[in-house]
Order: structure tokens, then sequence, then C-alpha cells
């Protein structure tokens, strides 16, 4: 049976001010239910593991809202990571943690605070990268492409393996321009990147010592010492000399130059809910295309002749809007943010200035 990974951090800063450094986005219920990211993530892979076998890596300032919103998980099962180091560390802290206690597991990393719309294709096409994994592959998944979408990072692919759903994974690409993008769309060979992968531990973590050697030793380390009276010793010791990198650029890269990397495309209505314009096209809208997600207590949220707007009512207090269109309006206890759904994605500018004003109270 499958391990199921889950790193749970960052800030969310595009979502700012709902999505907080202490309470970030994945603990917020935007998925149209009461659910959060988090929980939803967890529900979603009901199918393919169970409560014992899935582990949250967090930081310490989320644990205590991760245990209370994964009440069926086992409390050994949140890793707490002292400080961030990028998802290298997070997730190669869980794999070594794993291959401890299963030396011939696969696992599986999925993000926390991602949006599926099918989760029954969602959970098909990771069984097929189970079956990749179990080969000796990285394998990660890959969504078809929509549109040609500058804000993702792509896998340019190579021809279906044996004529089954595998395609080998040639490079990694960054984020590309416009005219980039396109060309990547219309290639057929362009998957964006999800960043959900599977793999068995003793394949990962072999790559890992292959790339990143210090790496790898310090994490060999720290998982030695898990579940001792030595763990938090050594984790504060270890943990802060940690190279601080992505798993893409620390191992993925690589291993597909060398050939190891495979992807299985998924088209299940995935999406990583990055801004409040984002948020407002995955979410219910009434029949003018407003979504407004809070309020469902008086006093609310009231709108009179208005179209195509995105409202988050968070602070108790009435919102109201006239005669506008193509807004976000987030209304919290001590903040309210109010932008073109165009202009979504520069949110991020303003937690920016806040910090440089020392203003981390409200960050």
């Amino acid at each position: 049976m499958l391990y199921a990974v889950i790193p749970a951090g960052g800030s969310g800063t595009r979502l700012w001010p709902l999505s907080r450094a202490g309470h970030p986005k994945f603990l917020h219920p935007l998925t149209g239910s009461t659910r959060s990211l988090l929980q939803a993530t967890v529900d979603r892979l009901a199918p393919l593991t169970t409560p014992e076998r899935t582990l949250v890596v967090t930081g310490a300032a989320h644990v205590a809202a991760v245990a209370r919103q994964l009440t069926g998980l086992p409390e050994e099962n949140i890793l707490v990571e002292p400080s961030p180091r990028d998802s290298c560390a997070a997730i190669a802290l869980a794999a070594a943690v794993i291959a401890e206690r299963d030396p011939d597991a696969v696992m599986g990393s999925f993000a926390a605070d991602h949006l599926i719309g099918q989760p029954d294709r969602w959970a098909d096409t990771v069984r097929e990268a189970v079956r990749g994994a179990e080969r000796g592959l990285l394998m990660t998944v890959g969504i078809t492409p929509t549109r040609a979408e500058t804000g993702y990072g792509y896998l340019e692919t190579g021809d279906p393996v044996d004529g089954g759903p595998l395609r080998p994974v040639a490079e990694f690409k960054e984020k590309p321009e416009a005219t980039v993008a396109e060309a990547y769309l219309r290639s057929g060979r362009h998957l964006w990147n999800a960043s959900m992968f599977v793999w068995r531990v003793d394949v990962f973590l072999a790559e890992l010592a292959r790339q990143q050697p210090a790496l790898h030793a310090g994490i060999t380390a720290i998982a030695a010492a898990w579940g001792t009276p030595e763990q938090d010793d050594v984790l504060g010791t270890v943990w802060p000399t940690l190279p601080k990198i992505s798993v893409d650029y620390a191992v993925m890269e690589g291993a597909a130059t060398a050939g190891r990397v495979a992807t299985v495309p998924g088209d299940f209505g995935w999406n990583d809910v990055g801004d409040f314009h984002t948020l407002g096209e995955v979410l219910p809208a009434d029949g003018r295309g407003n979504v407004v997600l809070g309020g469902e207590t008086k006093p609310g949220v009231l709108l009179h002749d208005t179209d195509d707007m995105v409202v988050v009512a968070q602070s108790g207090r009435l919102v109201a809007a006239l005669g506008v269109r193509d807004l976000i309006v987030v209304d919290t206890h001590d903040a309210v943010l109010v932008c073109p759904r165009d202009r979504a994605q520069d949110v991020k500018k303003l937690v920016d200035e806040l910090k440089e004003r020392g203003e981390e109270g409200h960050v």
C-alpha cells in the first residue's frame, strides 16, 4: 500500500490577507465546502492509503492546527520541520522516516493546498504512477495543459512507453514566457508540473545521495534518531545545516537528464488555488458570476448590480458592493483588500511591502 506524504508549508502570499504566515491557505476551507484544503487532500487519499500510512510535514507554527484538523492521523505521523528548508528537505525527511519503517515502501508526495475536481480520476492516475515507481522510476503526475499558462513549470515528455500511459520526462522547464507557453501547448509533449511525485523510497534516497550527498547525510542522521530520545537534539543541530533547495532542482532535474524520471498525464480538474482570481474560477458562482466565500451568517454579504466579483467575508462585518465588476474584496478582522481581478497575482507585492515596513503582524 502507498505511503502518502503531504508537505504542508508556505504562506500563500497571493491569498493575503486571508492566508497568513500563522494560518496559511491549506488550513482554510477554500474547497466550496467546510473542509479545508488540507482535509480535502487527506480525504481524496482514502482510496489509496490509510491514516497510519499518511504523513504530514509542516512547520512548528502549524502543528497544533494540523493536528486539530486531522484527528484521525497518528500523532507520530505529523513531522515537524524546525524551519523552512524548501521542499527537498521536507520530502526527504518523510522518505527517510518511511524507509526506517518500511525499506521497500512506495511513497507519494502531494501538496496540501491543491484542489482536485475529480478525485476518482486523480486516484486512477496515481495508481498508474505507482506502477511506474515499482519499476524503479521516479514518477511525477503531469497535468494535461488546457491553456498556455505562464504561471506553471512544465515537463517535456517523450513518446509513451510500450503504448501505455507512462512517458519519459526529458526535461523540467521553468515558467515560460507567453510565446513559449503557446509553443508548449501546441507541441502535445508538454505537461504542467504539479509537483506530485511517486517513487520507491530506496530509489529516491539513492538518487538524493548521488546528487545531494550533504543533504542525504543530514537527513539520514535525523531519520536514524527519529522516535528516540535524541530526536530533538539531532534535528535541532542538523536541520539548519541542510541546503535550502526544491526537490525539482535538487533531484528531479538531474534524474531526468539521467533517464530516471517518467510521468503519467492526468486530467482531473487540478488547480493550485494560487490567487483570488483563480479561486473565483473554481468555486461556484451566482448567475452574474459573483463568487462569495464566507459571510454565511448575518450581516453577511450584500451585492447589488455587480458582476464577476470575488468576495471573501471573514470579519463578521457586513460587506456591501454596488455597481462594480471584476473586483476582489477580502475583509478580515484586521485588513481589507480591494483590487481588480486581473491584478490578483500582484497581491504578493503588498505582502513584500508590509515586510519591508516591518509590519510582520499583518503578514
